[in-house]
């Protein structure tokens, strides 16, 4: 053994706090300060202990190795050897070494007091490697070390100690050191011991406080698989996700998860329990791969931690959970900044503006908003990266830490497996390149030497395109946004793109279209999971697939509208979120999955059985209780109370009447709770009779598109009369001039959806003169149309 030493080298996480970054590392320094600091707020934190800095440097000098360890690097700086010799002498210097007894002995006791502390012999523990340049705000280090799980015993103890303290020369950790330029010899690594969490019972994930693509500051987004968590970190499955919107988990009585997404979960990694090996990799049951890892109560517990956590190191952060399955108790494993939002301003943002109207060939989770496009070059295996040349666009199975190298040459980076918490999306993140994760089949899709296209820029969903595609970057300066006296809101139809237009500063939305949610995310027609009997066989087989994870179809259905909508209207919380009740016309909901079996073939579906008219029949009622109970979720569940309920496509007050009832009658009674329901005004009879339409509706919102087409005659599809149509026409603004007048002196709000507002500046400034209330735009016309209202303003009356 090396030369005895004296020195106190060990500490326990609850003598430690923030401050402590440069004796024990990042990591036991972050976890000292959870222990201290929110176990008040009921954060759990498995115990344990760490080794400091000091005691690795007397390491290494007592040792002497560190005169060969930086001729090693030094060679590599060189080119004289290349990165993997150079980690490889390193490491094998490392682990020829031996610990100072002292410091052994000292590791021996603590362990052994672990063993009182937790009631048991020889313990498991996880054992993680910290540095003291590692979880920085601006350098996560993000799996540069290594972590051992499921130690035993004493003597394994001391060997994963030794381990760690030499993965601090892993390959990828001297490169990532060489990028951020941190000197190597300044760093030093803590080694955490904590009290294994028995997760191979349960399960196990990673936790963000912040959208991690958008920024968007106000949800949780938490990913889980079973097992022990690496799989997830490793990108080897496609875990659940869960969202949580922050600012309402105080709310008494709600429960704001605005998204549930059944991961594949085909692999779990659990304890070996012989053969020297500490943790094996086992299939999950079809059981597992078709539930959800946590329940409902556990994912809003997971939201206030991040709440607490977050507000406790005032920036956003990033965690890792795990749930004990002997006892059932969700723990905090892990805490660390989240180096990509966490630290950038809110006065502009860059957006990708992809220029086609071809098809995608493959979709996969999005990580970051931009574009990027080039040659594929396919690697399966580790062994082969060094054939990656720069600025292609990597293809693989899922990526770990030994990626890095390359992974920052890349133009982009697409894998099979992982999910937006897999390395290979923390990693592109950091790196600022456009990765596209769990497409599934990318490997046997993609072909080496395809030149691709793959864009991040549509929200949640990346898509990726064959050829090399054109597209605009804009940078959009959100300090130049003018004050106006008009409300200024949104049209959103994609949920997973809602997030990306929080920093637009925007008065809520003044449209949001159901059906948009209902084609994109559910994809089922609402008759047809309740009366699955009528649809065909290979249509109910899919049925069957998309409701795994829910009690019945009905509840699929319901929950997936009401998390869509939730998405909706959590980044423009508390301003008002207008939801119009679906308006497919039955040509639309016949392609929808079953939809043949309940739809009528009409000769004009434009002016057939769509919007209020579907409400009430029997032939749509069932469907339209569940969008009612979906609405009702939002509201009275998660707690968006800033929800207003839009009827479109009412003829005549009498359909009104009819329509209010059936609302009333599924919970939605106009002014309980606060609830208030708008009118579609876009159809002649809903000007001559806005007056009558006022008693019975809390405001309007005028639909440019289908008043047009109704006023002068014009089918909004026809390409022969598209020069005809034009929502400036003398007729239309008269009649908008009149329903705005009418409105204001029924003592209502009026407001526009269209599209004319986004098109033409000029009937933006009509409507502005004409003392319109609000007007709602499509969000790439967001900044340029605002200062046209502020001007046409300074001109009004």
């Amino acid at each position: 053994m090396a030369s005895r030493q004296s020195n106190p080298s060990i500490v326990w996480l609850e003598k430690l706090s923030i401050g402590d970054i440069p004796s024990v590392g990042g990591k036991n320094a972050s976890l000292g300060e959870l222990v201290r600091q929110l176990g008040r707020a009921g954060v759990r934190v498995p115990t344990g202990f760490a080794t400091t800095a000091q005691a690795f440097r007397d390491f290494v000098k007592l040792n002497a190795i560190e005169p060969a360890m930086r001729e090693h690097v030094e060679l590599y700086r060189s080119g004289q050897k290349n990165l993997q010799d150079a980690g490889h002498a390193i490491r094998e210097l490392m682990l020829a070494s031996e610990l100072p007894e002292g410091f052994a002995d000292q590791i021996r006791h603590a362990y052994a007091e672990l063993a009182e502390r937790a009631g048991a012999r020889d313990p498991a523990v996880a054992v993680r490697s910290s540095a003291t340049a590692e979880d920085l705000p601006d350098a996560s280090f993000a799996g540069q070390h290594e972590t051992f799980l499921n130690i035993r015993g004493e003597q394994a103890l001391l060997d994963a100690c030794l381990r760690c303290f030499a993965s601090l020369f892993t390959d990828r950790a001297i490169s990532y050191r060489e990028t951020k330029g941190f000197d190597h010899f300044s760093v030093a690594l803590s080694v955490g011991v904590q009290q294994m969490v028995r997760s191979d019972m349960a399960g196990s994930g990673v936790m963000f406080t912040i959208d991690t693509e958008s920024g968007f500051p106000g949800i949780a987004t938490i990913s889980a698989a079973w097992g022990l968590g690496e799989t997830i970190v490793q990108g080897a499955v496609n875990p659940d996700r869960y969202v949580v919107f922050k600012p309402l988990l105080e709310t008494p009585g709600a429960r704001p998860i605005i998204e549930k997404t059944l991961g594949d979960k085909a692999i779990r990694m659990v304890y070996a329990e012989e053969g020297g090996m500490q943790t094996r990799i086992v299939a999950s049951t079809p059981a597992e791969r078709q539930s959800f890892v946590l329940d409902d109560e556990e994912i809003l517990e997971l939201g206030r931690w991040a709440v607490a956590v977050e507000d406790h190191y005032g920036r956003p952060m990033d965690l890792e959970w795990a749930k004990d399955g002997s006892n059932g108790l969700l723990y905090l494993v892990q805490a660390r900044p989240e180096t990509i939002h966490g630290g950038l301003g809110q006065a502009s943002f860059r957006r990708y503006i992809l220029k086609t109207d071809a098809r995608p060939i493959l979709s996969g989770v999005a990580i970051g908003s931009a574009a990027g496009s080039g040659k594929v070059c396919l690697i399966r295996h580790a062994s082969d990266i060094a054939r990656f040349p720069d600025g292609a666009i990597l293809v693989t199975g899922n990526t770990d830490p030994d990626w890095v190298p390359i992974m920052k040459r890349a133009t982009g980076i697409v894998t099979d497996r992982g999910g937006s918490t897999s390395h290979a999306a923390i990693v592109s993140r950091e790196l600022g390149v456009p990765a596209i994760v769990g497409t599934g089949t990318a490997t046997s899709l993609l072909r080496d030497g395809q030149e691709i296209t793959l864009s991040c820029a549509s929200g949640d969903k990346g898509l990726i395109f064959e050829g090399l595609l054109d597209f605009d970057v804009e940078d959009v300066d959100l300090s130049a946004i003018p004050e106006t006296r008009t409300e200024v809101m949104l049209n959103i139809a994609d949920p997973s793109a809602a997030f990306q237009w929080w920093r637009l500063p925007a008065k809520g939305v003044g449209l949001a279209r159901m059906e948009f949610i209902i084609n994109n995310l559910i994809k089922v027609h609402p008759m047809a999971l309740l009366h699955p009997e009528q649809v065909a066989s290979a249509d109910n087989r899919h049925i069957r697939e998309l409701v795994q994870g829910h009690a019945n179809p009905a509840d699929y259905f319901v929950d997936m509208l009401a998390r869509g909508i939730g998405r909706l209207a959590a980044p423009f919380f508390p301003h008002p979120v207008t939801v119009r009740l679906s308006d497919f016309k039955t040509n639309e909901y016949a392609h929808l999955i079953g939809g043949d079996a309940f739809e009528p073939k009409e000769e004009n579906p434009m002016l057939g059985f769509r919007g209020a008219s579907r409400y009430y029949d029997e032939r749509y009622r069932e469907g339209f209780a569940l969008e009612c109970r979906a609405l009702r979720k939002v509201r009275e569940e998660m707690g968006f109370a800033n929800v207003i309920v839009m009827v479109p496509f009412c003829r005549t007050p009498a359909e009104a009447d009819r329509v209010l009832a059936v609302m009333a009658e599924n919970g939605l009674r106009r002014g309980v709770n606060g609830l208030q329901i708008y009118m579609m005004c876009e159809i002649p009879s809903n000007i001559i009779l806005a007056d009558q339409f006022a008693k019975r509706f809390d405001g309007f919102s005028i639909g440019s598109n289908d008043l047009t087409q109704l006023l002068l005659g014009v089918d909004r599809d026809s390409e022969l009369l598209a020069s005809m149509f034009d929502e400036r026409d003398e007729a239309v603004k008269l009649a908008i001039a009149e329903a705005i007048r009418k409105a204001h002196a029924a003592g209502i709000k009026i407001g526009i959806c269209g599209q004319a507002p986004s098109n033409y500046p000029d009937f933006a400034e009509f409507l502005v003169r004409e003392g319109i209330d609000s007007i709602s735009l499509n969000p790439d016309s967001f900044v340029k149309t605002c200062s046209v209202i502020a001007a046409a303003e300074v001109s009004a009356p």
